[in-house]
């Protein structure tokens, strides 16, 4: 490809589970330690206000596959996405791109109370359309990590049974991956390749080389997270294990950009790093996700490469973006149009020189946030809400009943005045409401919001 040329020939996916935006070294973190991902978005863009739709695995996870909705894809926890539903895989293959697929799913359908999902066998048809796809539907024993799926060589595809990954599974699947690329390398073929662990997700433990490192009496809390004994310990032994899952994936993210470099593809390969929602660890006194907290639905995006290649100066891009925008962003860094069937908006010109002054159409002035089905968790919110975040750097949610939260982020990053019940705050809470109902209109999303008040 010529130098001149704005789009990667191949985009690869890492994909994280349950990692909140704030950590990472680059975002400020004093407990992060993130080289690698530091010098991603040092060489291309980091989306800062980048929103899970919906903070919980299954759902946020059928968006970021298929690029829709969840109220017109996967709705809520352990449901199954839809077989005959296009994915990312569908397009880029469309595209004349191999595509392959390592390491969670969470998109069968398979309900947790009738067995181990890690030993659900996740058929065919039901694996989102990849040439290759090596992974398990759920697994919370990130030492205890079994696979399945198929893998393409050349014109013929052959079942993969069942194993058990040898160590830890971040570095096992990573070696998966880059094994894979070894092979596409060798056919000088194009490809979107994602990869998606479990980690940094509970139990917050990772190898003891890694958590050597990250010890709970050394944790610098949150102002956020309420000066209760309780909530302290649980929030620095969490935090503490989560940075340690973070930087053995941080590290493993350096192998991933080091395979590309040294097989000579790191000039035609966007890389893309992002998590389907985030865990508040004590912030506000919550812990887990299925919030409308920043710790819940601010989760990282970094679209990396160099920079002059195709991407534009290296920035913190602050528009709002949302997981349904994944999709359409990651086909337009390789130059492929968005399926008219997704309904976000191709953020890629933001990685692009002119940034999304540029880009095809009028970004968003807001993401949605949905939560439609309660989970039954401990410690998930047992009411459905909905909310929004919008370019002018405002949250707003609301239960069908009454609002729920109201933040100004500019001034108040760390959500930690509530302005929804606020008199002085009532015009712009009217504002806010009338502008999270035309949206939900507009994507058709029916939940019946209560009075403008």
């Amino acid at each position: 490809m010529s130098k001149s040329c704005p789009f990667a020939r191949n985009a690869v996916w890492i994909l994280s589970d349950q990692h909140p935006a704030s950590m990472l070294s680059c975002a400020g973190d004093p407990n992060a330690a993130t080289p690698n991902l530091d010098r991603l978005a040092a060489e291309g863009v980091r989306f800062t206000r980048h929103q899970s739709v919906f903070p919980l695995c299954c759902p946020a996870r059928g968006t970021l596959l298929t690029g829709r909705y969840p109220h017109h894809c996967v709705d809520g926890h352990e449901v199954r996405m839809p077989p005959e539903m296009p994915t990312i895989a569908h397009a880029f293959r469309e595209a004349g791109r191999r595509t392959a697929w390592f390491g969670k799913w969470h998109l069968d359908g398979f309900h947790e109370k009738t067995g181990r999902a890690a030993f659900h066998h996740v058929p065919r048809e039901r694996r989102g359309g990849f040439d290759t796809w090596i992974g398990y539907e759920n697994n919370n024993a990130q030492f205890d990590c079994h696979v399945h799926g198929h893998r393409r060589t050349g014109d013929t595809t052959e079942e993969v049974e069942r194993h058990r990954l040898p160590s830890f599974e971040t570095d096992d699947l990573t070696d998966l991956a880059i094994g894979h690329l070894e092979e596409l390398a060798a056919a000088g073929a194009s490809f979107f390749v994602a990869i998606s662990v479990q980690p940094p997700h509970d139990p917050y433990t990772a190898p003891a080389d890694w958590m050597r490192r990250h010890r709970p009496a050394d944790v610098v809390l949150p102002r956020n997270v309420p000066p209760i004994p309780r909530i302290e310990e649980q929030a620095r032994r969490e935090i503490a294990g989560a940075n340690a899952l973070v930087e053995n994936l941080d590290h493993n993210v350096g192998r991933i950009r080091e395979a590309l470099r040294r097989l000579g593809l790191a000039d035609d390969t966007a890389v893309v790093y992002l998590s389907d929602h985030g865990d508040q660890h004590g912030q506000h006194g919550h812990f887990r996700k299925c919030t409308p907290y920043a710790g819940s639905v601010n989760v990282p995006m970094i679209v990396g490469g160099p920079c002059d290649r195709h991407y534009a100066m290296p920035h913190a891009e602050a528009a709002p973006i949302g997981t349904v925008d994944a999709v359409p962003t990651t086909l337009g860094l390789c130059g492929i149009p968005k399926p008219d069937a997704m309904p976000g908006f191709d953020f890629s010109a933001a990685a692009r020189p002119g940034g999304l002054a540029r880009a095809e159409g009028t970004p968003p002035d807001a993401a949605l946030l949905q939560y439609i089905r309660p989970t039954g968790h401990g410690p998930a919110n047992d009411l459905p809400w909905r909310g929004i975040v919008t370019a002018d750097g405002w949250k707003y949610a609301s239960f069908a009943g009454a609002p729920y939260l109201m933040f100004d982020l500019d001034e108040d990053p760390l959500e930690m005045c509530n302005l929804a019940h606020h008199a002085h705050a009532a015009p712009k809470r009217r504002e806010l409401h009338g502008r999270l109902k035309a949206l939900l209109e507009e994507v058709g999303d029916g939940f019946a919001l209560p009075g403008a008040g």
